[in-house]
């Protein structure tokens, strides 16, 4: 689950990232991708409004100081072919996928020469982001829609394949503003991943190695299925309810970071016991 050492970084928004006045997420993506050295490509495979969607990332990351971003529109397969967006992610320190549909990123990009070249330039250490649809995608196995508001039920979620920028999780995203708990529980009794993450608004996680640490105003639920001790998944038809026993959950805020490998949060008096 965890990167491995010389990977880049991960900035995961769960979406209605403000871009505006503090701009806190998406400053630290700008921040991570190399501050005001920050060359900054920006994925709109997600959206149908790729044009305005596009020039609203434009702004914002160019108001806090990043030194070029540019838009890289993808409407086909053939477009993620293209030499001028090869050349655009080689020069790039940062990668952001939009908001939108998630399903249109992986059928446009996925297995393709642009994908492996996004890949490549992440084992080399530039910092990949997403908000919402483009948070959804970063697992090897993504949430394609569900139902919210609702109890974990077999039928209440549409796996696929993701990017695999972070194997063996499940993410969802708009997550305490949209109920979608019982959504993120659906989606781990049908996957061998052991970790969801369910990621609030204006909120992402940050990951980097083994860890990874909250920033923005809302917070991150880690659902850790490892240890349960008991689930009745092979036992029910698609729309009857699920029993999951045993599974923890942490609750975590600006500023908290998370282990992979250990599956634990990293309180920080342990912090200062470890320095």
């Amino acid at each position: 689950m965890a990167l491995s050492e010389n990977s880049g970084q991960l900035v995961i928004i769960g979406g209605a990232e403000q871009k505006e006045g503090e701009s806190k997420v998406l400053r630290e993506f700008v921040r991570r991708a190399g501050g005001t050295k920050a060359r900054i490509v920006v994925m709109t495979a997600a959206t149908e409004l790729p044009r305005e969607v596009g020039e609203d990332y434009i702004k914002v990351f160019e108001r806090l100081g990043a030194e070029q971003v540019r838009i890289l529109d993808t409407v086909t397969r053939e477009d993620a072919s293209s030499s001028t967006a090869l050349e655009a992610i080689n020069n790039a320190t940062g990668v952001f996928f939009t908001g939108g549909n998630q399903a249109r990123i992986t059928s446009i990009i996925k297995d393709t020469e642009l994908d492996t070249a996004i890949h490549k330039r992440f084992s080399e250490g530039i910092v990949v982001g997403g908000t919402s649809a483009g948070a959804a995608v970063m697992p090897d196995v993504m949430i394609v829609e569900g139902d919210s508001e609702t109890h974990p039920r077999v039928d209440a979620v549409e796996m696929g394949p993701g990017m695999g920028y972070l194997p063996g999780i499940v993410i969802d995203q708009h997550f305490s503003q949209r109920g979608r708990l019982g959504r993120l529980l659906s989606a781990l009794a049908q996957q061998p991943a052991v970790l969801g993450f369910g990621i609030d608004e204006d909120t992402a996680v940050v990951v980097q190695g083994n860890e990874f640490q909250v920033v923005g105003s809302g917070a991150v639920t880690v659902v850790d299925v490892a240890e349960i001790i008991h689930i009745n998944v092979d036992e029910l038809l698609k729309d009857e309810a699920l029993a999951i026993c045993g599974a923890k959950l942490h609750i975590l805020p600006d500023g908290y970071r998370f282990n992979l490998k250990t599956r634990k949060p990293v309180l920080a008096k342990t912090a200062q016991k470890a320095a």
